[in-house]
């Protein structure tokens, strides 16, 4: 932008940004109500209950959407994109879109019946493939090793059973 436009959009303020200070506030003060109905649970391991959280993240949403209007009435301006590492003028990419559309939902069908890891395993591997490794079998390879790693790391580290599927007993 030339000195003369910055000069310019100074003195104008945008007035769109508001309706997003206006958005941050209800939704702050909606997840504020929804905590309000919250009863009281509380138990020996969790002595305050789930209630504080939501009231903290709702109060904070409020205080985000005060000083974005202050900053807004100010004539701060947020900078314009500018694509950091990637060209802005080349189209997207459609067929990785959709490769990687096509690996997800595979992952959805095959979970419950094939198990996590095997699904897993399949989801990492078509997704290294559908962003460019043409190393077939050191990306099946590394997502085997990967979706072993979080199977058991759910399993015994946030005690999450995910599905076993034909490897019942085995794993």
């Amino acid at each position: 932008m030339t000195d003369a436009s910055v000069e310019a959009s100074r003195g104008t303020k945008d007035r769109a940004q508001y309706g997003l200070c206006a958005a941050l506030g209800l939704l702050g003060v909606l997840v504020l109500f929804d905590a309000s109905r919250i009863g009281s649970a509380s138990s020996s391991n969790d002595p305050i209950g789930p209630k504080p959280m939501p009231i903290l993240l709702g109060a904070l949403l409020l205080i985000v959407a005060v000083f974005y209007a202050i900053d807004i009435s100010r004539g701060g301006r947020g900078e314009a994109e500018e694509g950091e590492d990637i060209d802005l003028s080349t189209s997207v990419d459609w067929r990785t879109i959709g490769l990687l559309i096509a690996v997800f939902s595979l992952n959805a069908v095959l979970i419950e019946p094939l198990g996590w890891v095997i699904s897993g395993a399949l989801l990492f591997a078509g997704s290294a493939f559908a962003l460019g490794n043409r190393h077939h079998i050191r990306g099946l390879v590394f997502g085997v090793v990967l979706s072993l790693a979080t199977f058991y790391a759910f399993a015994i580290g946030l005690g999450v059973n995910l599905p076993a599927g034909i490897l019942q007993g085995i794993l």
